[in-house]
């Protein structure tokens, strides 16, 4: 069958063989983060609601599980929140009764979890990945630039409540934007709110493709493995020291190879490679900084957007 809300598996260097769900529309939101590489979010909202239909995301999955795929996760993720949507606890549960060999991961901004309806609904999940990138109003409103209903201080106390009631895996991570939440006191209160929500782990995040905002840049080496030995609560992982994805069982070289052969041609777009190829942008993604770590590939922003050209 043809799959709307399933995509990949997808190479992912946190989550290896990864089964994608996109839950919402492009690009529907609570925050509108500087650095996000899925572009500016066109519906920012705390509306909770059945944004597509639960029954055909379930029928997907169940058509698709039912082949005994090797993955690694079943993972939510997308277009936007996940969270977002009303449905999410049930897909979780039909998935964990029905297909108990597969792992559930949901990746989430966490914005919404102050919610207790959003809380019960992960708690069969196996991992939950959220975001914490900063603790004071300032660096919060200015990367997340969220609904104006949520607050950092509000965030934070749905992430403690949110551990004291879950029993899975809670990978946190923090997005680092030079100039804006890399000082030591800002580091200093977000390894204090690491303390008290008690990650399994923290993720270490920083640009590594274009992001929605132009002045976005990435954070350099020396800068994250100073921020990580400030984070002593918690294991910190560097995310540019996992896995490269080829080495992923589920990387396509000849995916690889089809998007390096259109951007050869003419430069493209995200979009334009997605309609191209057929695939979910979020796998787009995953072999376009493949290629971009490989040095094969430079993105340059333009009128249209971000386009992807041939190095050679």
């Amino acid at each position: 069958m043809s799959y709307r809300h399933l995509f990949g598996p997808v190479p992912s260097r946190r989550l290896g063989i990864s089964l994608g769900i996109d839950l919402v529309p492009l690009k529907t939101c609570s925050y509108n983060c500087v650095y996000c590489e899925c572009g500016p979010t066109t519906a920012l909202t705390t509306e909770r609601k059945e944004y597509v239909p639960t029954g055909d995301v379930i029928a997907e999955l169940r058509s698709y599980l039912s082949t005994s795929p090797r993955l690694d996760y079943v993972t939510f993720a997308g277009s936007g929140e996940p969270t977002l949507h009303t449905g999410i606890g049930e897909i979780i549960r039909t998935v964990k009764s029905e297909f108990p060999a597969y792992r559930v991961a949901v990746l989430t901004n966490g914005s919404l979890l102050p919610d207790p309806a959003v809380r019960r609904a992960l708690l069969d999940a196996d991992l939950v990945v959220p975001t914490l990138n900063a603790v004071s109003d300032t660096p919060f409103w200015k990367i997340c630039r969220p609904h104006r209903s949520l607050s950092a201080e509000a965030h934070i106390d749905g992430l403690v409540t949110f551990r004291n009631e879950f029993r899975g895996e809670i990978w946190l991570e923090v997005f680092i934007v030079p100039g804006v939440n890399d000082d030591d006191a800002e580091i200093g209160k977000i390894a204090a709110a690491v303390r008290e929500i008690r990650p399994d782990r923290v993720q270490l995040n920083t640009l590594d493709r274009p992001g929605a905002a132009a002045w976005v840049r990435p954070a350099d080496r020396p800068t994250l493995d100073h921020i990580a030995s400030l984070i002593t609560a918690a294991p910190v992982d560097i995310v540019g020291d996992l896995p490269s994805r080829a080495e992923i069982d589920s990387f396509h070289q000849e995916s690889a190879d089809t998007i390096l052969a259109l951007v050869r041609r003419r430069p493209c777009t995200l979009d334009d490679l997605t309609h191209a190829t057929g695939m979910h942008r979020n796998e787009v993604g995953k072999y376009l900084q493949y290629l971009l770590e490989n040095h094969l590939v430079e993105a340059k922003r333009e009128g249209r957007g971000i386009f992807f050209l041939s190095v050679s």
